[in-house]
């Protein structure tokens, strides 16, 4: 097809775009079947097809829909001391925590980890005092929009919130990550395994694994014996321990093996993190 024709279809494509924009929200699908049409023509990239899909269902979206459950957040103590905050930061991967009080209804601040380990530099033969770097904690109800929580984060350079309940109580927590990925898919970060990689060692026993890993190549790595009769990765093996599809830091532990949901999405796990046991490095050494 030449440029002309490219160009001719584009701007008609555009034409029609214009006008489902300006209409009624009902033309919504219309709309997402224009762009369809024109990412089948090659006048718009697949990628960009599903962030819009994805800018567009984040309106629908609310906080509670994606947030992580307060049974599930990673917190410290308002009185941990150094020796108890430091294995918790380096374990979980986060850079935020809530610090609580009494029990988890009782957010008292934000600790970064970042402002702890500056503290810990500047003050290591002093006190430790972890409300002398703790932040206020953003407050937000689980009725709130994705797309009406997003501005608040960007206007307000926040990057976590406190989600609470209509009573006030504390649901859950949910980050900018959280509703950026609900457009732009899951976002890879440093503990993410590389593409040639299933099973990388971060310690003596812990590993980071591919969900899709399967059961015989895992069992092969660490001397483990689980079955894969019933299913072929240790993604579906771990789902099924769980009796559902789980979410982020979930855990649950399978024979001597505790597996911690990494990432997730709402249809299957995506990364575990394996804590071994200590027997694992002699069943890895034997086999290299």
């Amino acid at each position: 097809m030449s440029d002309t024709a490219i160009n001719r279809l584009r701007r008609g494509w555009l034409k029609r775009l214009q006008q489902q924009m300006s209409g009624e929200p009902q033309n919504r699908e219309a709309l997402l079947e224009d762009l369809r049409e024109a990412t089948e023509r090659g006048l718009l990239d697949a990628d960009a097809l599903e962030m819009v899909e994805g800018v567009i269902a984040v309106g629908d979206l609310q906080v509670r829909d994606i947030m992580v459950p307060r049974s599930q957040m990673t917190v410290v103590a308002r009185d941990a001391g150094i020796a108890e905050l430091l294995p918790v930061v380096v374990e979980s991967g986060h850079s935020r925590f809530p610090v609580i009080g009494e029990d988890r209804d009782q957010v008292i601040g934000i600790l970064l980890a970042k402002d702890l380990l500056r503290y810990y530099a500047e003050n290591s033969a002093g006190d430790f005092d972890i409300r002398e770097v703790i932040r206020p904690a953003v407050v937000v109800p689980e009725s709130k929009r994705l797309n009406v929580l997003l501005k608040e984060f960007r206007k307000n350079r926040h990057h976590m919130a406190i989600v609470v309940d209509e009573y006030g109580g504390v649901a859950g927590l949910v980050t900018i990550e959280d509703v950026i990925e609900q457009i732009v898919g899951d976002i890879a970060d440093e503990y993410d395994v590389d593409d040639d990689q299933s099973i990388r060692r971060d310690g003596e026993r812990q590993f980071t694994v591919r969900a899709l890993t399967r059961i015989a190549e895992f069992n092969d790595y660490f001397g483990a014996h689980f079955s894969d009769a019933e299913f072929d990765t240790i993604g579906g093996l771990v789902a099924h321990g769980f009796g559902r599809v789980p979410r982020r830091g979930d855990s649950v532990r399978l024979e001597d093996y505790e597996f911690r949901v990494q990432r997730a999405d709402r249809r299957r796990i995506d990364l575990l993190k394996v804590l071994a046991p200590h027997d694992v490095r002699r069943a890895e050494d034997s086999g290299s």
